[in-house]
């Protein structure tokens, strides 16, 4: 596409955005339902052009949590001018990245470029554009395959990033002459390896995979892909996050159907045997990872809610209830007995921006014990597949 004809879809688009939105009381579907059939909205891949812009407007006038969180991405080596990008054609990264070829440098890049996107967004500075598009045309230059162990994974870390980055860029800058070349990679190297699900892996694996593959089917406009994205989320959310209303034992992921019996269900649930609402399968492992996952299922929801999809209407007590599970341990509330025999590894680390702006900002949940803890991480940084989240979700109910 040239120039001249993305300027003219960007026009379009902008034109469309004006057009009232949905309202936010409309049924959601039900599990299992169709998804929507209307057009993909843009920019949509986590974040809106509503949410864009009041996190530029609050940004640029000073104001709080924006300005500090502006000023935290700024300050970052990630919004560099002079970042310099590291692509290969073969990544290859085994378990907890060891080995480590090129996987901290594509994560890095990933999360740079979205970086430079946000930047060029808030000041306009046609060089963080620039820079974007430069990170993302090296790689899909080069780019071929993820290889060992940790391929799926480090594929949906790097993909989340890297749609987020080429969403921002398509939307709102004319100069990205390989952007089609950028579409391309996505659509053959990076959705292949995490639209089917990761099966019977922890189920981080499995939520931050479909928030890569949800995010690059928006900027591919590929519905049949964001609706395979949808179905693994639907799949995998009931089975990742328990409530008491499941029963005497969670549920099994749409992925992992050979685990079914209590003593795969609590092997898989790393050897928790009591189970309460808000508990997640990898809680017993660490809250890192948790964080992870119940990060990933709020991009996820995220992604979807902007394209007229309420999957938290569908989960709501799950993903409230998973955000006020561990937010209370993370504050000091003493670990009883029966949960990882008395002792749990904190560091949920800030993953929780998306989900409380949606049920607090935008239902008006009352979410105190996870209000303090969200305020505590704030401003929120940037790691493998989450960035900057204060500055685009925080006060944010766009």
């Amino acid at each position: 596409m040239s120039p001249t004809a993305r300027l003219l879809a960007a026009v379009v688009v902008a034109a469309a955005l004006l057009i009232p939105a949905r309202a936010s009381t409309a049924a959601a579907p039900t599990a299992g339902e169709p998804t929507a059939t209307a057009a993909f909205q843009h920019p949509g891949v986590l974040v809106s052009r509503g949410q864009l812009d009041l996190a530029r407007r609050n940004a640029l006038a000073g104001a709080q949590p924006w300005k500090a969180a502006y000023d935290a991405m700024r300050a970052s080596s990630y919004a560099a001018l002079s970042w310099s990008p590291k692509p290969r054609a073969v990544v290859e990264c085994g378990s907890s990245s060891n080995p480590n070829n090129g996987c901290s440098d594509e994560r890095g890049d990933a999360i740079a470029a979205y970086t430079h996107a946000l930047m060029w967004y808030i000041t306009q500075d046609t060089r963080y554009a620039q820079k974007s598009v430069q990170i993302m045309d090296a790689w899909s230059a080069v780019i071929q395959d993820h290889t060992n162990s940790n391929a799926p994974l480090q594929t949906g870390w790097a993909g989340s990033s890297f749609a987020r980055a080429a969403e921002v860029i398509r939307y709102s800058y004319t100069g990205w002459t390989n952007m089609d070349r950028f579409a391309t990679m996505l659509r053959t190297v990076y959705l292949p390896a995490v639209i089917n699900g990761a099966g019977c892996k922890n189920g981080n694996w499995e939520l931050i995979m479909a928030d890569a593959a949800a995010g690059i089917a928006v900027f591919l406009d590929d519905r049949t892909s964001f609706d395979k994205a949808i179905t693994v989320w639907r799949g995998r959310v009931p089975a990742y996050v328990y409530q008491v209303a499941d029963g005497a034992l969670p549920r099994t992921p749409s992925t992992c159907p050979a685990k079914d019996t209590r003593a795969e269900l609590v092997a898989y649930w790393q050897g928790q045997d009591t189970f309460a609402d808000g508990l997640a399968q990898e809680t017993c492992r660490d809250f890192g990872h948790t964080g992870w996952g119940l990060a990933a299922a709020a991009h996820v929801a995220e992604t979807a809610w902007h394209q007229g999809i309420d999957l938290y209407g569908e989960q709501s007590e799950r993903l409230t209830d998973g955000a006020y599970f561990h937010t209370r341990y993370e504050q000091g509330t003493t670990v009883p007995s029966w949960l990882c025999g008395g002792d749990v590894g904190l560091g949920l680390g800030a993953t929780t921006e998306v989900v409380f702006n949606h049920f607090h900002n935008r239902r008006g949940n009352d979410m105190p014990t996870t209000q303090r803890y969200t305020e505590t991480k704030r401003p929120a940084g940037a790691n493998y597949f989450i960035a900057w989240e204060t500055l685009t979700h925080a006060n944010n109910p766009n």
